[in-house]
């Protein structure tokens, strides 16, 4: 494997690493800031110019915290927890294509780590290893109310899989493939975004990435009212923050993952007619990219602060009885569309 190779590779995997930790870092500060914008005040805006800096000092807060390990946890497992929430957080973008190649001198560089041919299951699997990090962090306490907290998270996890998965089987579908890079390359433009042909899918992933994401209104995990803080209840210093920290990078790579298969990912209207070389098209793609993943972080923070919590039967019943049967029932109207287009047209 040629030097010049790894070194991109390295380089490559050590940017999105710290831009996936700076986004998530100053997603907290957003999401304070939107909270004061729809409840008509200012949120933080005493560390830094517009508060920028509270982000490092909540970071460096939670460093200094005091480290607790209750006496009847079960130690190694207690630490394993958070350490698994955030690694499989962090590690789902690597199959995610930022941007199209750049050309520096006689080097091509593609801007994705990764485009295995299973891209889709890739991300299923990370999403699905997740649920441990909360479960042993929950059971390892060794607290009651933590692991209610980790059993109901992992019915909430699992429930919502099924019908995120059966969204997804309806769109590949429609693009014959499991790798991102080439559902992102068959959405070239803006006609054909997948949005277009599969808009019920979109809206059933979303709702399950909600639900997948701990966030309002699914929320129930860490059900403070009911559960004095859940799953993390036994957790202090960096151990919380990594809790809390994973869940923004997951927010963060769902809007990824969203925008990637439903939204063209890097793919803008007109990007092959406006006369640009291939570095600028490549440049402005992975800007519009971003742009679409704020959009759906910002989306992710306005329902939070404007819907109320649902209850946990509602929870399920919804995951069980509306999004699994919604999403078969897509499958097969998808089915029967593929047949009608491919006899007739």
């Amino acid at each position: 494997m040629e030097l010049a190779f790894v070194i991109e590779k390295v380089v490559l995997v050590t940017l999105i690493f710290v831009v996936t930790l700076v986004i998530a870092m100053y997603s907290t500060l957003a999401e304070r800031k939107v909270a004061g914008f729809m409840q008509d005040r200012f949120g933080p805006d005493r560390a830094g110019p517009f508060g920028i800096l509270q982000p490092l000092c909540d970071g460096g807060k939670f460093f200094f915290k005091e480290e607790i390990i209750p006496a009847g946890a079960h130690k190694s497992l207690f630490i394993l927890g958070p350490t698994i929430a955030i690694i499989t957080a962090c590690i789902g973008s690597a199959v995610i294509p930022w941007g199209q190649s750049l050309t520096i001198g006689d080097r091509v560089i593609e801007l994705q780590v990764t485009d295995v041919n299973i891209g889709v299951l890739y991300m299923f699997g990370v999403v699905a290893l997740g649920v441990y990090g909360i479960m042993l962090g929950g059971w390892a306490s060794n607290n009651k109310f933590s692991l209610m907290g980790a059993v109901r998270a992992a019915s909430q996890s699992i429930s919502y899989e099924l019908a995120m998965g059966l969204a997804l089987i309806a769109l590949l579908m429609v693009t014959q493939t499991l790798s991102l890079k080439e559902i992102v390359e068959q959405q070239s433009g803006f006609v054909n975004w997948n949005i277009w042909v599969q808009p019920l899918g979109f809206l059933i992933f979303l709702v399950c990435a909600f639900a997948e994401c701990n966030r309002v209104p699914f929320d129930l995990p860490e059900c403070e009212t009911e559960l004095i803080g859940g799953y993390n209840l036994e957790y202090s210093s960096m151990k919380l923050g990594l809790y809390m920290f994973s869940e923004y990078i997951n927010m963060f790579v769902s809007s990824a993952l969203m925008a990637t298969l439903y939204f063209g990912g890097y793919n803008f209207p007109f990007m092959y007619d406006l006369g640009l070389s291939q570095n600028w098209i490549t440049i402005i793609g992975v800007i519009v990219f971003f742009a679409k993943i704020f959009a759906f972080i910002f989306f992710f923070m306005w329902i939070r602060w404007t819907l109320p919590r649902f209850r946990y039967d509602q929870l399920m019943n919804l995951g069980w009885k509306v999004l699994i049967p919604l999403a078969i029932a897509n499958i097969v109207l998808t089915g029967v569309i593929t047949i009608i287009n491919d006899t007739f047209f």
